[in-house]
């Protein structure tokens, strides 16, 4: 059952149903003994009766397929087991979020279980994404000529020039999208390189932190095929999925094939927390339950990103290769503080921003906004939420002494990626890359207006005069008897939830807001009943200020259709359902 799709809701949005195969939905019902509602959002996300069993139940050792199906794995693995069985000295270049943390630590944990002991080296913000000539310079002053990078490196032209004029011998374990030509470089392991014909294809879905997993799988192989855990110890890999997951998790990766099971049995080891560093975030964090992908995504992904967008990049991977509990406790408290920072200071920025869009008339259907010094690390979030306010392309720029930087994120109907690049063919800004829905750049103080000009042109042409309307998409429609602790459950089979997979929605009809008032920090909470009987338990997150949390306050006995998901209560041994409301439409009597 569908319903009226054609009239806004309080929040000006329009509700769509998400289509599905109704014959398909019926055998994925029928053989998997599921509720139809299951089985319908299972066909909608395009599982195929005959891959049930591996997205309810997914395992590595179904998933996961010999990793030298990958370019230059063997490569790769063959010389870092020389490096290893010679004691070598090895350098490590990440990157400075959760993907390069992880990465980075996986493969650090894994050379120091073997018996080395690798330079780190994370760029911080005005050094760089990836890697640099002074990167290249500090390995070389401490004698090291072997170079692993991780989350980068699939277009390090320049950089990699100079190292090969050094001597240096340079392995890329990447995920990023690469070009026809590739870096000279020992070997470059990334499936998404365009010679990458495996039969794989949800390994192009991996982050980084994936692909330095499986090629250490392949490195452990190799030095086991060569009698090296005859006289060594050999390590248990499994022990560091709960990095995996974290890094696959952040770096918002479909989670499908592999990436499912990485997650679901990182999420397991994280939860007998072994982990030392991560131990000390989860605490200092007061997560008090088993850690979930909203845990990853929300409370510890935010915490170690801080470091590389407000504190010191290093942070992350010190915290997650941390081996004494008192250091990695203080690392674990530095990270909260530079999270909280980040907080204040992403606020600071973002107001400042609405309160000028706010009062600007703008002859085009963008947020563009640039403001003197505004701190590199929160910009992308803060066109992240213009974007999400106005439900416009977002471009958020930081004046700075020598050139402008910028970040922007977009709606569904503008690729930011091949306007970066015409805006850099055209030289209006110096450099810039990114994907569909966001992207980086950088130009000059006095390019701005005629960037405005071309962004504004760009988006205006592909937008048309066609008004923007946002779209909510729901998986269900439920009568609010059916919503049962017992499909609550069944909907739990499809975790974890994320990029690919999100939480279903839903819209539950023809209800009413019974004992209804304020928690916490502008939260409402009420009860949802129906003439039909029942009701449950709702709460609307931080929306006391607007339309919708005004109608829930404000009701006397009027009727809602009510749009979110639905999650099983188990607080103090209960077995219960609570509804968390998105957006709220009236119904017309």
């Amino acid at each position: 059952m569908a319903i009226a799709e054609n009239d806004k809701s309080l929040s000006g949005c329009l509700w769509k149903a998400v289509p599905y195969n109704e014959r398909q939905a019926e055998v994925i019902a029928q053989r998997w003994n599921l509720p139809f509602v299951v089985a319908s959002i299972l066909s909608a996300r395009d599982v195929l009766p005959e891959d049930v069993t591996n997205f309810l139940e997914p395992k590595l050792q179904t998933l996961m397929p010999n990793p030298s199906v990958m370019k230059d794995v063997d490569k790769a693995s063959s010389k870092i087991a020389d490096i290893i069985e010679q004691g070598k000295k090895v350098g490590i270049i990440g990157d400075y979020d959760v993907d390069g943390a992880t990465s980075s630590s996986v493969l650090r944990l894994f050379l120091e279980s073997v018996g080395i002991t690798p330079e780190v080296h994370i760029p911080d913000r005005d050094e760089g994404y990836g890697p640099s000539k002074q990167a290249f310079d500090n390995f070389k002053k401490q004698g090291i000529d072997f170079v692993i990078t991780t989350d980068c490196g699939t277009t390090a032209f320049e950089p990699f020039e100079y190292a090969a004029e050094q001597g240096f011998t340079v392995i890329v374990l990447d995920h990023h999208e690469a070009e026809v030509k590739l870096p000279k470089v020992f070997a470059l392991v990334n499936p998404k390189r365009l010679d990458d014909d495996n039969d794989y294809p949800y390994l192009k879905y991996m982050s980084a932190v994936g692909v330095v997993f499986m090629t250490i799988v392949a490195v452990n192989r190799e030095l086991r095929s060569r009698g090296f855990y005859k006289t060594h110890a050999e390590p248990q890999l499994l022990q560091w999925l709960d990095l995996v997951a974290l890094g696959t998790i952040c770096d918002v990766v479909p989670l499908k094939g592999l990436n499912r099971a990485f997650v679901r049995q990182g999420l397991k080891i994280m939860a007998q927390r072994q982990n030392i560093g991560l131990k000390a975030l989860i605490d200092k964090a007061g997560v008090n339950e088993a850690p979930s992908a909203y845990h990853l995504g929300y409370v510890l992904g935010p915490r170690i990103n801080a470091g590389g967008r407000v504190g010191d990049s290093s942070y992350g991977n010190k915290l997650l290769c941390c081996h004494n509990s008192q250091e990695a406790e203080q690392l674990a408290a530095k990270l909260d503080e530079f999270n909280a920072q980040r907080k204040d200071i992403e606020n600071y920025v973002l107001q400042e921003a609405i309160e000028t869009l706010d009062k600007e008339i703008s002859d085009y259907p963008i947020a563009f906004i640039a403001g003197h010094n505004w701190h590199q690390g929160v910009i992308g979030i803060v066109a992240g939420k213009l974007k999400e306010r106005y439900n416009l392309p977002s471009f958020v720029m930081s004046i700075e002494e020598d050139e402008v930087k910028g970040s922007a994120r977009s709606i569904p109907q503008v690729d930011l990626g091949a306007l970066v690049i015409a805006a850099k063919e055209k030289g209006i800004i110096t450099k810039g890359g990114g994907h569909t829905m966001a992207a980086g750049y950088s130009l000059n103080e006095d390019k701005i207006e005629e960037f405005r000009r071309f962004v504004g042109e760009y988006v205006k042409e592909r937008l048309g005069d066609e008004a923007i309307v946002p779209v909510l998409e729901y998986d269900g429609v439920l009568d609010l008897l059916g919503a049962t602790p017992e499909l609550a459950e069944k909907l739990e089979m499809l975790e974890p939830f994320g990029a690919g997979n999100a939480e279903p929605k839903f819209v539950i009809k023809n209800v009413c807001f019974k004992k209804t008032g304020i928690v916490g920090s502008g939260h409402i909470r009420s009860f949802l009943s129906s003439k039909n009987g029942g009701s449950i338990k709702a709460m609307a997150f931080r929306a006391a200020d607007n339309e919708i949390g005004q109608a829930m306050l404000n009701n006397h006995g009027e009727i809602f259709d009510v749009l979110g998901t639905l999650r099983r209560d188990t607080w103090l041994g209960r077995n219960d359902v609570q509804f968390i409301i998105d957006d709220v439409k009236r119904v017309t009597q």
